[in-house]
């Protein structure tokens, strides 16, 4: 397939900063750079010792062969560590400085913070910049810390719970991540704590060939709830860069999480992460998914249902513009009996962009009574983009039931031809029947997001489609 040429794109946040950085390291992977990484942070020896077992396998492992094309993807040539000059966990705004203070002020985050969100945490490159918690959620005894800090003042606990439901042997990229992960978040709710309000991280990578490896752990203790959003960005440089962002979630006994995630990458990022929740008796978890703009996307978050009752959503809205390809995955394995499960996917593929949804699932055995719905569409946009399914369902008992249904289309004209004719422009028309495509999952975003999703979109299509 040949790529379209003279075709402009733009990204609402495709801007550089012009930052310095006070640790400097050469592109590439090896001992001295995991050792500076540890060292920087002032970790503990068996986190040092854990990231060089890392790095060895994966020198060993082979690159996966059944995702996308990463051939254009230099690993000796990007940089695994940056910290920005005066960049630390700050706990007022006004504490950033103010080149980076700058950038997140175009991004909207103190005003999001200002109006809805029980907290904030901003991270920039391999450093966090900013965090806040309310006071309320610190009396409940919430922790929320960034991972390198978690680590110094809750060791046993980050001991417990690190690495545990994504091994270092997953595959190559695992590996890698373990090996220079960097910072990120520690979330523990105990258990009767209750959120009602959605809690905001953001992270931005602005160096040039740079990374960013943060690791997420998620703790909900039993009866807890909590809703938390991240929300990525990444300027274009016409040098590829790296994120493979780690998420581990642990929800306990009749807990209810809600993990959110709106990725805007640009196009010379390559987008490859895996986050997995491990599922206890009578508890529920949701994903929210909302990927775009990156050069390649390779995504496949996991649930794990491993006792009873335990039910698991997965909503995910990918776009394909031009030069992308959107790879991605819901996975959910079914261990134990009276397990429900939902995969509802929505994806948009335009000039020449390509959208792969794979899905996997497994009901194992002694799942008996699971219930499992996939509910897979897509809306291509020209005659050239490409919107693919690979299925895979296992099901090891006769007791359970699995109901899958797809579709592809393209904007009926019928549809079109009434909106003009109540004086909406074809263009304004068009944009409309997208909305309401992805309205079912726009739907399960918090207003203030939505509203931005719905503008973004508005702004993909200006020029035409």
């Amino acid at each position: 397939m040949t790529n379209p040429k003279n075709i402009k794109t733009t990204n609402t946040w495709d801007f550089q900063d012009n930052i310095k950085y006070t640790t400097k390291i050469k592109p590439g992977i090896n001992k001295q750079t995991v050792e500076l990484i540890s060292k920087t942070n002032n970790e503990p020896k068996w986190m040092l010792q854990l990231r060089l077992k890392a790095l060895e396998i994966f020198k060993s492992k082979p690159m996966p062969n059944w995702w996308p094309s990463l051939k254009k993807l230099d690993l000796n040539k990007i940089y695994y560590f940056a910290k920005p000059e005066g960049a630390w966990d700050k706990k007022t705004w006004d504490e950033v400085p103010e080149n980076i203070k700058n950038t997140f002020d175009r991004l909207w985050i103190p005003e999001a913070e200002k109006k809805a969100l029980a907290w904030v945490w901003a991270q920039y490159d391999s450093e966090v910049v900013y965090h806040n918690l309310k006071e309320e959620l610190k009396e409940k005894w919430v922790i929320f810390e960034d991972m390198s800090i978690a680590l110094k003042n809750h060791e046993e606990l980050v001991k417990k719970y690190f690495s545990k439901s994504i091994p270092i042997t997953d595959h190559k990229f695992a590996a890698l991540h373990y090996a220079v992960w960097s910072w990120w978040t520690f979330l523990y709710i105990p258990e009767w704590v209750e959120i009602d309000e959605p809690l905001q991280s953001y992270f931005r990578m602005n160096k040039k060939s740079g990374w960013q490896f943060e690791h997420t752990i998620i703790i909900l203790e039993e009866w807890a709830n909590a809703h938390y959003i991240e929300w990525c960005s990444a300027p274009k440089y016409d040098k590829n860069s790296l994120h493979a962002g780690w998420v581990e979630i642990f929800v306990w006994e009749k807990a209810h999480m809600r993990y959110s995630s709106v990725e805007n990458w640009s196009l010379d990022t390559y987008n490859l992460n895996t986050k997995r929740a491990i599922v206890e008796k009578n508890w529920y978890m949701e994903w929210v998914w909302w990927n775009m703009w990156s050069n390649t996307t390779m995504l496949y978050p996991c649930s794990i249902l491993k006792w009873d009752n335990s039910k698991a959503d997965h909503l995910w809205l990918a776009f394909a513009n031009t030069w992308q390809n959107q790879d991605t995955w819901a996975k959910v394995i079914h261990i134990w009996k009276n397990t429900t499960s939902n995969i509802v996917s929505k994806s948009l593929s335009k000039w020449w962009g390509i959208n792969t949804y794979r899905w996997l699932v497994d009901i194992k055995e002694n799942a008996i009574n699971s219930v499992v719905k996939v509910d897979c569409d897509w809306l291509i946009l020209d005659k050239n983009s490409e919107s693919n399914a690979i299925p895979k369902i296992e099901v090891w008992n006769t007791d359970s039931i699995v109901a899958h249904e797809a579709s592809a289309w393209k904007i009926n004209e019928n549809d079109l031809f009434y909106l003009e004719s109540r004086w909406i422009t074809k263009q304004e028309a068009k944009a409309m029947i997208v909305n309401g495509f992805l309205s079912p999952i726009m739907k399960e975003l918090p207003l203030e997001y939505a509203s931005e999703m719905n503008i973004l979109i508005s702004m993909e299509f200006e020029g035409g489609f």
